[in-house]
């Protein structure tokens, strides 16, 4: 028997709004993704003097960053735990058990107390609660790309998926906002010793916003199609990769094009600008929350464009432009030039919202609904591995051997290697 595919879902089906769909599936990515960096800020300001009892600075650093990357690999098993559920029990018990996990888990890190008062026990939680936020996080991104992409009108997938990949933008503006805030108004000792706690803790109150308004919404239409047709699998995983291996690839590079266009313009600038540059602190990350606002600006025009003329050919002109800005870095972020730097910024995180806003669509349509939340999970978290965790290093390791121009190339390869496949698809719908 055929398995329903994406059009199945039919808008309105339960009762269910629109609005109210394209809220549940925003406010969770949000949350998650404050969540996700606060962290991030965190370990490049306190978490190393915190939890680590390194005499050099260098090394409670890289220490922090370890940490920071214990989510990337919990990340692909929350997606494989996650979407098994969610493809077995449904979409919306399984989107608010992510939920919790990922916002108990930060919230809970605002409360371990630091090496100096527990010892070796101060790393292990911290170790353990990081672990949980990339769980949590690796089940959150296919399950609230499901919900708005299945309860979509057919012709709209685009701008409805569109919704869940505003959640980075917003996540990102959010926490660096709050750090930069709390940052201005308390002295280095009193951020230090407890106000770098603040933005965990509040993580509570917007998990029980996110809580309350997931726990409203309705089953989706084609989940509850495919249960009524006996279509669902016993061990989703199982038939993703043993039927549906290359839609699972494809879209892992194609979330690799995203993420490193994204953690070259972040993390890697960020820290060459404050270490090579000598730019203070607080001046790039402000020049990033501004470059971010050009992020979510191109995500609604690039979902737009996905429904009218296809995800194709946006994830072609995506990749030819990023190709394009591979080499802008060098005259751009090297020139040191406030205003040049800046430029570089908001073309690199303006591509990142071209190329992203399509997947919350496109990831969705590459499988049947009955491994659907299992296959769009695994191959956004794949992509990550392979195009975020180690962007930064691989960056680092060019930079130091042939300057910014071989990360520029580092920039263009995914994308390289990426539109040859988009050129000879006819279509990259699966179902």
């Amino acid at each position: 028997m055929a398995t329903p595919s994406l059009s199945a879902a039919k808008p309105g089906d339960g009762s269910q709004s629109a609005s109210r769909v394209i809220f549940a599936s925003f406010i969770g990515t949000a949350i998650e993704f404050y969540d996700f960096y606060v962290y991030a800020t965190a370990a490049a300001l306190v978490i190393g003097p915190v939890f680590f009892p390194h005499d050099s600075p260098a090394a409670q650093a890289l220490s922090a960053f370890v940490t920071f990357g214990i989510a990337f690999v919990a990340r692909p098993i929350g997606s494989f735990l996650f979407g098994h559920f969610g493809d077995r029990i449904g979409r919306k018990s399984t989107l608010v058990a992510s939920l919790l996990v990922m916002g108990l888990s930060t919230t809970l890190i605002g409360f371990v107390p630091g090496y100096d008062s527990i010892g070796s026990l101060a790393p292990i939680l911290l170790c353990v609660l990081r672990f949980g936020q990339g769980i949590g996080l690796g089940g959150e991104w296919g399950g609230a790309a499901l919900l708005a992409t299945e309860y979509a009108p057919q012709g709209k997938r685009g701008l409805f998926g569109m919704f869940p990949q505003l959640g980075p933008s917003i996540g990102f503006l959010a926490s660096n906002g709050l750090v930069f805030g709390l940052a201005l108004t308390l002295s280095d000792e009193q951020f230090r010793s407890w106000g770098w706690r603040v933005p965990f803790i509040v993580s509570a109150v917007l998990v029980a916003l996110g809580l309350y308004v997931r726990l409203k919404i309705a089953e989706t239409p084609a989940f509850r199609t495919a249960v009524e047709r006996h279509e669902r699998v016993k061990v989703p995983i199982a038939a993703l990769l043993s039927r549906h291996l290359a839609p699972t690839l494809l879209g892992a590079f194609a979330m690799v094009v995203c993420y490193t266009l994204f953690y070259i313009s972040t993390v890697f600038s960020l820290s060459f600008g404050v270490g090579k540059l000598h730019f203070a602190r607080e001046t790039f990350l402000g020049l990033l929350c501004f470059a971010v606002l050009f992020m979510a600006i191109a995500t609604p025009i690039s979902a737009i464009a996905s429904d009218r003329f296809g995800r194709k050919p946006v994830l072609i002109v995506g990749c030819i432009l990023a190709i394009l800005s591979g080499f802008t870095m060098a005259p751009l972020l090297g020139s040191g030039n406030t205003i040049l730097v800046a430029l570089f910024l908001t073309i690199e995180l303006f591509l990142m919202g071209v190329t992203f806003a399509p997947m919350g669509a496109l990831l969705p349509e590459l499988f049947p609904t009955n491994v659907r939340y299992t296959g769009a999970g695994v191959a956004y978290n794949l992509g990550g591995i392979l195009g975020a965790s180690v962007a930064p290093y691989i960056a680092q390791l060019l930079a130091n051997r042939g300057g910014l121009t071989w990360v520029g190339g580092y920039v263009v390869w995914p994308a390289k290697l990426n539109l040859p496949e988009w050129t000879r698809r006819r279509s990259l719908v699966q179902t």
